[in-house]
């Protein structure tokens, strides 16, 4: 249940100003508040946090304890760099009334960003990967909703968004590299 917790938590924190939050509320604020946008940006997130805490099972049963903390500490660190360096892009001029496209894309950027990797690291260090799968999905139906409701406040609040995404990046990486130095032994 501590990994329902944490996910649910760092997954919506994590996704607070990400790729896939930004292009919702892009989306809605160019077609409307299109239910069916919504319902794609959670189906969407659920599939990679199952992707994600999947993957994790798969490694976990064949390692030991110290290796799956120290590849958990790796996918902090990955989650750090991909909010330290990777930020929305531009908008669509004309977007596609197509749900499959936005389906299609939401998937593309949600696969390997940073709630996805912190849903790996806490299937491996909590050794539920259920819980942390639903508490990603949780917390990311949370991240795509406040960007769904609050479209153009999000959008307008953008850049110190990224700031604040760019902090919390920072504290990812260097979580990451505790977790791992510390599974190693050197510290």
């Amino acid at each position: 249940m501590n990994g329902f917790l944490y996910a649910l938590i760092a997954c919506f924190l994590a996704g607070c100003g990400a790729r896939d939050q930004v292009l919702v509320a892009a989306l809605t604020q160019r077609l409307g508040a299109r239910f069916s946008l919504l319902a794609l940006g959670c189906l969407s997130g659920a599939l990679t946090c199952a992707l994600a805490a999947y993957a994790a099972q798969d490694l976990a049963g064949m390692m030991n304890h110290k290796a799956r903390l120290l590849l958990a500490g790796f996918a902090l660190a990955a989650a750090g760099v991909e909010s330290l360096l990777i930020a929305p892009g531009r908008q669509a001029k004309e977007p596609t009334r197509s749900l499959f496209a936005a389906l299609l894309v939401l998937l593309l950027n949600q696969v390997v960003d940073a709630s996805r990797f912190i849903v790996m690291a806490i299937a491996l260090a909590c050794e539920a990967p259920l819980w942390a799968a639903l508490g990603g999905t949780a917390g990311g139906a949370a991240a795509m909703a406040v960007g769904w409701f609050g479209a153009g406040a999000l959008l307008a609040a953008q850049p110190r968004l990224m700031l604040t995404r760019r902090c919390a990046g920072g504290v990812l990486l260097l979580s990451g590299l505790a977790i791992g130095l510390w599974a190693m032994g050197l510290i």
